[in-house]
């Protein structure tokens, strides 16, 4: 069986650096975005993703470096002449203009006639799904079909690229679940090539095909929503993708199909099921996701559990819950866990699914229990 031919890349960063004044926003950075991809730049304020992507679309300038469309350097390009489209954060939407007008805009300054603007108008109405709306005006529109016009009036164009700034931001949280399915079929449904800005990790995980994190103007790690999550290449990353729980450590044995830590602060040794690439005792950084950590009941006298794939008395600590929170699909619970003789006691969270009706009754605040985890739920972090 032959393996699908790798697209080909349509953007490329080469050595991009961006200063305002003393200000580095950002740093020598390199990127190769592939032909159709959905690919997110995700960090938090101030990280330079947003001058990134301004860059990108002509309204930045680099202060060094080259920007590539299809092999053709646009770096000093002015936006109009880029094969580029954006939608704002704002919608920016005409308010005086109808939702047909507004999406005819563009295709209005490029000289197009009046017959194929129409017709081209109507075809992407149809594909956010506002058929029929041609006429309102703005003010007669929710936020979710604004910002689904601002998306008919950026792809009516057909861009090579499609730029996307927080584009769900200013929607509230159901909606902005709504649209996330849409955007993604959308963008499947062109195959045009999506880079869009989020702070949200969330919007970042469900949307894209690969995701940028960015801190202080450098690249972070670039990678599937799935390897960033589970495969973090940093504390930094990991702490900024979802939930998790940090306990520093100590190497002491490494084999290519298991390896075992010391965990000080926790007064256990933790067992994995695979290598860490890390010689011996090197500390390193054991990072726990909250869903892979299991609470058992704890009774007077009785041992800590064996779990299933690991030897006993590795990766089981005893603890007592402090706080539960209820989230319908989920149960949070903040666990204080039993400490080493003169060390600060540490916290975990951990969240359970409630698979039934009843699952939140089977712990309660006080309680002690304990935690333990799978030999392949841990995650080995050098930095």
């Amino acid at each position: 069986m032959t393996q699908p031919a790798a697209k080909p890349v349509i953007i490329e960063f080469r050595n991009i650096t961006k200063r305002f004044g003393p200000v580095v926003a950002v740093d020598n950075v390199s990127l190769a975005i592939t032909e159709g991809e959905f690919f997110a730049l995700l960090g938090p304020s101030g990280c330079g993703k947003t001058t990134l992507l301004r860059m990108l679309a002509g309204f930045e300038t680099p202060t060094s470096g080259q920007i590539l469309i299809d092999g053709k350097d646009i770096t000093r390009e002015p936006p109009n002449k880029r094969p580029v489209n954006m939608v704002f954060q704002n919608y920016a939407v005409f308010p005086h203009l109808s939702v047909r007008h507004n999406i005819e805009y563009g295709l209005k300054m490029e000289g197009v006639g009046a017959d194929e603007r129409r017709d081209r108008a109507e075809a992407a109405l149809s594909l956010v799904q506002l058929e029929g709306y041609g006429e309102r005006m703005p003010d007669q529109l929710s936020g979710g079909q604004r910002q689904r016009v601002a998306l008919a009036r950026a792809i009516v164009k057909r861009p090579r690229v499609l730029l996307l700034d927080e584009p769900l931001s200013a929607l509230d949280a159901k909606l902005r679940e709504e649209l996330r399915f849409e955007m993604s079929a959308l963008q499947d449904k062109l195959g045009i090539t999506f880079v869009m800005v989020t702070h949200d990790q969330d919007e970042a995980l469900a949307l894209a095909s690969r995701c940028a994190v960015m801190h202080k103007g450098s690249l972070m790690q670039v990678a599937t929503p799935a390897d960033l999550y589970e495969f973090p290449a940093t504390r930094l990353v990991a702490d900024f993708i979802g939930s998790v729980n940090l306990f520093e450590g100590r190497v002491l044995a490494e084999e290519a199909d298991h390896a075992e830590i010391e965990l000080p602060e926790l007064g256990i040794k933790a067992w994995l099921d695979h290598g860490t690439g890390s010689s011996e005792t090197l500390q390193i950084w054991l990072a726990l996701r909250p869903e892979k950590v299991e609470l058992h009941k704890r009774s007077n006298g009785e041992g800590p559990p064996t779990l299933e794939g690991t030897p006993a008395g590795y990766n089981v600590v005893k603890g007592t819950i402090l706080d539960i929170a209820y989230l319908g699909s989920e149960s949070v619970f903040d666990i204080r866990l039993e400490a080493p003789e003169g060390r600060e006691p540490k916290r975990i969270r951990v969240i359970r699914p409630n698979l039934t009706r009843w699952d939140q009754e089977d712990f309660t605040w006080d309680e002690n229990v304990w935690v333990g985890w799978h030999a392949e739920g841990a995650h080995v972090l050098l930095a």
